[in-house]
């Protein structure tokens, strides 16, 4: 089977003097935001560097937005940071949990799917990068690679980022590789199944409340027509139908607001002070936006926001895991993947 696939095209076709290439193979390649190399200032301000340098991410002004990054928050923020970074890091394997996860979501699914496929892993910013993966894959022969961002719900700050950095990336190659963008996965029904096991499993007996919680972002880019918003409330419509849950007992809300602008609203800080100040005792927090925990998770929900409920009244604040490498959200993955390569790869092939 391997070598069915491998030699679509014949080396021997090629001029004797061409440089030596392999060619045929498939790629897969599983993106998230990113994460800094180490839990220090300095590997925090590289990244920071990084993300916040992003038009998509921050769309200001160069002219008044790149003096407030370099003469100020790369100064002050990432010692703060890296402090929070050290909080959750996964110190096994010395490094962020939002790798160490995405690591294995890649690697169940190249079980899943065998021998047909190369699946790889990269992080939008930070490391391993994209292009450094695409340029491993097509070491490894993949002419043909599907670019899957691990962001349930499409944003412009998120998926957008992804496909510009590997089409920059493209750019600099004189044989490109067929690329192909896997789409938001917001209310597949595979992933609304794996967020309810969650729940089920997850949510205590007792919550009075269940916040779904997910990443923010400015008004204005939903305003200028950005699908997040919307998505966001499709998987959180979905999954309360799924578990039974009232909008009133299962709120959405937004999180990690950052900057002087207005962002979409609720605050999940809000709620979970709303929560308490009514009197419930037990809440929990699930974060439907991420698919790997990470700081946002870990450390905003599992610390501070758990520290915030207990500071106005309340006396437990449960923070849901995200999905991982729960079997049956790998499963999920691997399904969605060989569905985006229909047509390059059969499934028999898989």
């Amino acid at each position: 089977m391997d070598d069915q696939i491998d030699i679509s095209v014949k080396h021997d076709a090629l001029p004797a003097s061409h440089p030596p290439v392999r060619l045929g193979r498939v790629g897969v390649l599983l993106v998230n935001l990113g994460t800094p190399d180490k839990a220090d200032a300095a590997s925090v301000r590289r990244y920071l560097r990084e993300f916040l340098s992003d038009r998509r991410v921050v769309d200001y002004p160069r002219a008044f937005w790149l003096p407030v990054l370099y003469g100020v928050i790369l100064n002050t923020r990432p010692a703060k940071t890296a402090k929070l970074y050290q909080s959750i890091w996964h110190e096994p394997t010395d490094e962020s949990p939002l790798r160490y996860y995405t690591r294995g979501q890649a690697e169940g699914i190249a079980e899943i799917l065998g021998t047909g496929v190369t699946v790889d892993w990269a992080m939008r910013y930070g490391n391993p990068s994209i292009g450094s993966r695409i340029d491993a894959l097509k070491a490894e022969g993949c002419d043909r690679i599907l670019v899957v961002p691990l962001y349930p719900q499409y944003s412009a700050t998120t998926t957008a980022t992804v496909v510009d950095a590997a089409s920059a990336h493209l750019k600099t190659m004189a044989w490109q590789p067929a690329l192909r963008i896997a789409p938001a996965f917001h209310d597949a029904p595979g992933y609304i199944a794996g967020l309810e096991a969650s729940m089920r499993a997850h949510v205590p007996a007792d919550a009075e409340r269940v916040i779904l919680s997910f990443h923010g972002i400015p008004e204005r880019y939903f305003k200028a027509g950005d699908p997040y918003h919307c998505h966001c409330q499709k998987t959180a419509r979905l999954l309360r139908e799924r578990m039974g849950w009232s909008e009133q007992f299962a709120p959405l809300a937004f999180q990690s607001k950052f900057g002087p602008e207005k962002w979409l609203e609720p605050s999940t800080e809000s709620l979970v002070v709303k929560a308490a100040e009514e009197g419930l005792k037990s809440i929990a927090i699930a974060a439907p936006a991420f698919v790997s925990d990470c700081i946002e998770t870990l450390e905003e929900i599992g610390i501070q926001l758990r520290e915030t409920f207990e500071e106005h009244g309340g006396k437990h604040l449960t923070a849901i895991p995200c999905l991982n490498t729960d079997p049956q959200f790998v499963e999920f993955l691997a399904n969605f993947v060989q569905n985006e390569l229909g047509g390059w790869v059969e499934p028999s092939m898989a």
